[in-house]
């Protein structure tokens, strides 16, 4: 028996630009291309849908090749819409519906001209091979140190890939394949168990579900290490807990659901409890149906809001990311230490290597020839939102060269994105990790997940001012944007 035809207009797909395939709808339908390597597109796809709309069609699973060493990424991308139109065209034929216009519902790139991304170094080049650079590394410049960023499209078809592999190279370790992963979850009451097989290997993680009173489905927020839940389930967000220290215990030991998966793999725990965002928001996408499970915050605070970072940077899912006081390794500038004696790259090296991979190790002694700093991680999550919180007191974490360094130069890219009002910067009074951080930035999460108008200025970085010298890059902006 065939189905009633669901309506399927061009409005229902919007090319997101970043590494294929992440199309939305304005009311929040999704069949999302999910991937996990990043390097060089044209991996094995899932796409999925979380809408009811497209209920019949949960999840399709298109095998895609490997490009030839030097194609562009161009070819993968129409590579990737003949996957997409195949689906749509079993969209079509599930529905009865008609399939003439469907190559026009393709979500394409405007004024999509042969970009050839610049050849990344393989492999990756050694510190030593960097010069030091006293102030922020300029984004736009790619890692040949020659070529520059020219426009939007560019940034997100290249630049942003390449970054998201430096990063992965030189500080979290290579996120690990999730195509190869199988996930599945079950539910009793406010519980929800995680179960991640790979290789013959299962793991489990468990998480605490929190719903506001009323109808959803509600935005969530996953958070580790504490949140103010009331405030957040009073403005009508659900809140999601999990122990990180079961992902990923805070030490070398190498033990926890991450480990018995990954044993003896070299990456860091920040990656390993940004694995464990995502595999609950897995759990929640396939089994809360109370939760809109494609508006979706993260957040932790100090160590865990590094990781908080992370889960935004390597999952297109989050919505908004909400690290708190999380110093270098997260939003804390390696290159400048404002704040008095602090953090840094030395001392949380020597004090906690194991949050990030042996990669970091060749720059200790030598952060300036870091071929990036936190503004990049940021800038790298554009265009989804990111709301940076940071006490006055905190100095440990370098809350003012957070606020007058980091923050104004990640700002430059989003707003040269087009997508300023994506990044914002909450300072309060107190120090770290102080529970009022998670209503400082109740207002801006409510605006990217509910729509919720606020009056609050999160540009505003009082009583300090952004250090310009620190980023002279941004006066110089790439002319082209389309």
């Amino acid at each position: 028996m065939l189905l009633a035809a669901p309506s399927i207009a061009t409005n229902d797909f919007k090319w997101m630009g970043r590494d294929g395939f992440k199309v939305w709808s304005p009311a929040g339908t999704r069949i999302a291309r999910e991937i996990n390597r990043i390097d060089d597109c044209c991996h094995p796809i899932r796409y999925f849908s979380t809408s009811a709309k497209f209920r019949d069609l949960q999840l399709v699973s298109v095998p895609t090749p490997r490009l030839p060493s030097g194609q562009n990424r161009l070819s993968c991308s129409f590579t990737m819409r003949i996957e997409l139109l195949a689906i749509l065209g079993l969209l079509a034929t599930i529905y009865a519906a008609p399939t003439a216009d469907i190559w026009d519902l393709l979500p394409r790139q405007a004024g999509s001209g042969n970009i050839t991304c610049p050849q990344t170094p393989s492999p990756m080049p050694k510190a030593a091979t960097f010069s030091s650079i006293k102030t922020m590394p300029d984004p736009f410049l790619y890692l040949d140190g020659k070529t520059r960023v020219q426009s939007k499209e560019e940034w997100y078809q290249c630049r942003q890939p390449e970054i998201v592999k430096l990063l992965q190279e030189y500080q979290y370790g290579y996120y690990p394949d999730h195509s190869q992963e199988t996930v599945t979850a079950t539910r009793n009451g406010n519980k929800l168990d995680v179960s991640i097989a790979v290789g013959g290997k299962t793991a489990k993680i468990s998480a605490t579900v929190n719903l506001p009173s009323g109808s959803g489905p509600f935005p969530v927020v996953i958070a580790i290490g504490g949140i103010d839940n009331n405030a957040y389930l009073k403005q009508g967000i659900s809140v999601v807990t999990f122990d990180y220290s079961s992902v990923a215990a805070d030490s070398n030991s190498k033990s926890g659901s991450f480990w018995q998966l990954y044993s003896g793999k070299d990456i860091g725990v920040l990656t390993a409890w940004a694995w464990g965002f995502h595999r609950v928001l897995d759990g929640i996408i396939a089994k809360v149906s109370e939760i809109d499970g494609t508006k979706v915050g993260v957040t932790g605070c100090s160590r865990l809001g590094k990781a908080a970072l992370a889960a935004g940077l390597f999952d297109p899912r989050i919505t908004v990311t909400m690290p708190m006081s999380a110093g270098v390794q997260g939003t804390g500038p390696y290159r400048y230490s404002l704040s008095g004696q602090g953090e840094t790259l030395e001392n949380s090296k020597s004090g906690a290597g194991w949050w990030t991979s042996s990669g970091i190790s060749q720059f200790v002694g030598k952060s300036s020839q870091l071929p990036y700093d936190a503004h990049t991680i940021v800038a790298a999550i554009a265009p989804r939102a990111v709301i940076i919180d940071q006490g006055q007191g905190d100095q440990f974490t370098d809350s003012k060269g957070t606020a007058v360094v980091t923050y104004p130069a990640a700002k430059a890219v989003y707003s040269w994105l087009g997508v300023g009002d994506q990044l914002g910067m909450a300072i309060r009074s107190g120090g770290h990790c102080d529970m009022s951080g998670y209503t400082n930035v109740l207002p801006f999460v409510a605006k990217v997940l509910k729509g919720t108008a606020t009056t609050r200025n999160y540009d505003d970085l009082k009583p300090w001012t952004a250090v310009k010298e620190a980023y002279p890059w941004a006066s110089d902006l790439p002319k082209a944007q389309k």
